[in-house]
């Protein structure tokens, strides 16, 4: 019987009211301690300066529909910027009648990766998939075939293109990374020096040399005649540098495998491409998602880059529209909008490489 009461008295007894729920909460984390209390009523103090005049900036004084001169006579945004220049904005220079095109590429890529995030469809058919994808995205970029007329690609620009180059990009560079990085462990004098020249070269330099010269110094060594798409050189330049930092990002990861699982392979009696196949590299790839992300989201990034080798990615289609007279001054607008895409796709790699590593429990 006592001991029932005691039960019941406890269930009563609840705790403090500063020490649970949000008041607990605010109290443990902001206002713990004098020092903790004062970054807190700084920090306040700046949100309230700045954030209602971004606000008002924002949302409040902004006009969405519109054109530049009446967007000039106010003091807030002009997001009249994007939805005027939207399709030229994501299309650059491709036939204004044929954007169709770009767009169903686009969302056909987007289609691809959504249903490639599950583990559980990463079987021989969706290899198949991709393939047949990257195909249809190339003949409707291109055309020439079924009844769609021919684009040269030099009138390739915007989203499309920043998607091009990165995603083939990005894709190529990881398992010549991957190459590089055993080559640099390899037992054979040549194949490791080799390796190592390669990647102490490609990481002493940076991309815009190397974009430069795919641009410029590489086309004097070709014959009299042969020219060699600017996209293609550019995508050659983002793969070769990309490819050499992921190699590094690899090699750690191969050094992190204990040597026992080495010996287990041999023990097995596999060969060298067998042990590093089913036992070496899964691990080690595992071991190092988080850099290598990191690496493909910095590559991404870097793809912007080509602005300066005249590719009209999204962000010179950006600066294009900026250059006229009409919109002059809402660069603030339209960078803004160029982030706010970057941010989305990083965003997008960053929070699928933790659910991959969740799902593939890292713990080594």
């Amino acid at each position: 019987m006592q001991d029932i009461d005691q039960h019941n008295l406890a269930d009563e007894i609840k705790p403090p009211v500063t020490q649970v729920g949000i008041i607990g909460w605010i109290r443990t984390n902001l206002f713990k301690g004098w020092f903790n209390s004062i970054l807190t009523l700084i920090t306040v103090y700046i949100l309230w300066v700045i954030i209602p005049p971004l606000i008002r900036w924002a949302f409040i004084d902004s006009l969405w529909f519109s054109t530049g001169e009446e967007c000039k006579q106010i003091d807030g945004a002009c997001w009249s910027i994007i939805p005027t220049n939207l399709r030229f904005i994501l299309f650059g220079f491709y036939p204004y009648d044929q954007q169709w095109r770009p767009l169903v590429a686009m969302a056909l890529l987007i289609a691809l990766l959504f249903y490639s995030r599950n583990r559980d469809h990463w079987k021989k058919p969706l290899a198949y998939a991709w393939i047949l994808g990257l195909s249809l995205m190339g003949l409707l970029m291109k055309g020439g075939l079924f009844g769609l007329s021919s684009v040269d690609s030099s009138q390739w620009g915007g989203l499309p293109l920043t998607l091009l180059l990165s995603i083939f990009g990005l894709t190529a560079a990881y398992p010549l990374g991957i190459l590089l990085a055993l080559g640099r462990r390899s037992k054979m004098a040549t194949v490791k020096a080799l390796s190592i020249i390669y990647i102490e070269l490609i990481r002493g330099v940076p991309l815009i040399s190397l974009l430069f010269m795919s641009s410029v110094v590489f086309p004097l060594f070709l014959p009299e005649g042969v020219n060699i798409n600017n996209i293609i050189r550019a995508q050659v330049a983002i793969i070769l540098f990309t490819a050499a930092y992921i190699a590094e990002v690899v090699r750690g990861g191969l050094q992190a495998i204990p040597r026992g699982q080495y010996e287990a392979a041999e023990s097995l009696g596999l060969n060298y491409y067998l042990s590093m196949r089913l036992i070496v590299l899964p691990q080690a790839l595992k071991i190092v998602i988080p850099p290598s992300v990191q690496q493909l989201i910095s590559a991404f990034k870097d793809t912007s880059l080509v602005v300066i080798i005249a590719l009209f990615d999204v962000l010179k289609t950006t600066q294009t529209i900026l250059s006229d007279p009409q919109w002059m001054g809402f660069s603030a607008e339209a960078y803004i909008f160029v982030a706010l895409i970057y941010f989305l796709c990083c965003f997008f790699m960053s929070n699928y490489s933790r659910r991959l590593e969740r799902e593939l429990e890292t713990g080594l």
